[in-house]
């Protein structure tokens, strides 16, 4: 109010010409462009994930008295869908996000440092992958995502540019799930496709199609492959599905630690015993922290603006971005240092979380490389050479859960492991069994993220780009 009395003094005074060509002058400066800042989802992929208001949604499940998160045991699934083989073009969808034209935009996408928030580049690309699911499915199925593959940087970016999310249906075998491939680039110029070197990430999630009455998984259309790429694409996506059910086999829950990692434990307990026996001279060093001292934990109520378009469950990508940051903040807390991320590793959605429910977050670092104690197989990093060094992979596992407002039962929502370097010498070390198997767990995680960046797929954590 004040800027407006001082802006019309000015006219007063000013002469009629002078007048005028100020006044235009102002009304220039006062006039704005609708905003593109969202609730965290880009609002082209908002607008298709959400397309009822929430207080519509709500009033017709009061007047029908029917909780639309229980299965109603009636079967809503037309049987007479059309699973004929779909192409896989036919699935493809894209976005730009106009980072560098809009700033207001990236207000929702850059952080206090500058940098793009990958949490908030997580919870679009989940977005996405529904859109393309239901193109693949069309609308009569209820569809979830069930998992996220490994998510790591392919190429750093260095300056802050518009960015293309684009995916497609890659894999469906005619069964309930589809495999879904997402890329992040630097948006190309008009008519040109978008460089190798540009693709910042690349990943898979898988998607179940439920039938909305029974919440069952219900069959979908199989995904056709007409060219040579689309058949390695879709031979890509048996290999992950294959993978998957060998990890679920190889699960700790399932089966023992192998000896080496036996052994492992053994030593782990033996140091703990010496760093409290008064006879012995090893003390706990200082950069070694003991894994239930790691611990960070949040509660948040589910809020309406980050349903699915189902309108009653909170979407996959939210879960993904409130872990990422909670994983950055325990890896910062943990290393008094700024993380780097390094890999989102396969992560699974076990559990629904119902819009006004408590979902309940708790990240620990379950590993650092290199490690506190070695195993036979950890040859390169012998605990000499460790001492010496200043950079540390930690990871970071993030276990959800949710209750009701009357925490009532509790439901775990998924597990989520995620990779960072940090610039400082730390190791954490289990006490526990179960802090045992968490480390061990991380152990194998941290192997194949290892692989990955030295076989060139994954960027390490270079220090360099404008992402997180």
């Amino acid at each position: 109010m004040a800027t407006q009395r001082s802006t019309l003094r000015c006219l007063l005074r000013a002469r009629p010409g002078e007048r005028a060509a100020s006044h235009f002058q102002q009304c220039r400066q006062l006039s704005v462009t609708a905003r593109r800042q969202t609730d965290g989802v880009f609002r082209e992929l908002t607008d298709q994930r959400v397309q009822t208001p929430w207080i519509e949604a709500f009033k017709k499940r009061e007047r029908e008295g029917h909780d639309a998160t229980q299965a109603t045991g009636k079967p809503q699934t037309p049987e007479d869908r059309d699973l004929s083989p779909k192409k896989m073009s036919d699935s493809y969808h894209s976005v730009v996000l106009p980072l560098a034209r809009d700033p207001w935009l990236s207000d929702t996408y850059i952080n206090s440092s500058g940098h793009i928030r990958l949490g908030v580049i997580f919870m679009d690309l989940d977005a996405l992958s529904g859109i393309i699911a239901y193109k693949h499915t069309g609308d009569n199925v209820t569809t979830v995502t069930a998992a996220f593959d490994r998510i790591t940087i392919n190429h750093p970016l260095t300056e802050l540019c518009d960015l293309e999310l684009s995916g497609k249906v890659t894999y469906a075998a005619g069964r309930s799930s589809m495999e879904i491939s997402l890329q992040v680039a630097k948006a190309p110029k008009e008519g040109e496709k978008v460089k190798e070197e540009d693709v910042m990430i690349t990943c898979q999630c898988t998607m179940v199609s439920l039938d909305p009455g029974t919440k069952k998984p219900v069959k979908i259309a199989a995904v056709r492959t007409d060219t040579e790429e689309e058949k390695r694409l879709y031979e890509q996506g048996e290999e992950n599905s294959k993978h998957r059910k060998e990890l679920s086999q190889r699960s700790l829950l399932k089966t023992t630690p192998n000896d080496e990692e036996s052994d492992l434990i053994h030593a782990m307990w033996q140091r703990q015993l010496k760093y409290h026996d008064p006879n012995d001279s090893m003390r706990q060093p200082k950069n070694v922290y003991f894994m239930d001292k790691t611990r960070l934990s949040t509660a948040n109520i589910m809020q309406p603006q980050y349903r699915n378009r189902h309108h009653f469950m909170i979407f996959g990508g939210f879960l993904l971005k409130q872990t990422f940051e909670l994983a950055f903040c325990c890896a910062a807390s943990f290393a008094h240092s700024r993380p780097t991320f390094v890999s989102l590793d396969p992560s699974t959605f076990q559990n629904p979380v119902p819009v006004g429910s408590v979902l309940y977050l708790t990240a620990t670092v379950v590993y650092t490389d290199p490690p506190a104690v070695s195993g036979q197989t950890d040859g390169a990093a012998q605990e000499k050479e460790q001492d010496a060094n200043t950079q540390t992979r930690v990871q970071i596992r993030v276990d959800s859960k949710v209750r009701d407002v009357e925490h009532g039962a509790t439901k775990p929502t998924g597990q989520f492991n995620y990779t960072f370097t940090v610039d400082k010498n730390v190791k954490v070390l289990p006490r526990t069994y179960t802090e045992f198997m968490m480390y061990v767990d991380a152990r194998r995680r941290a192997r194949r993220v290892i692989e990955s960046v030295q076989q060139g797929q994954a960027d390490g954590g270079s220090s360099d780009r404008i992402t997180e």
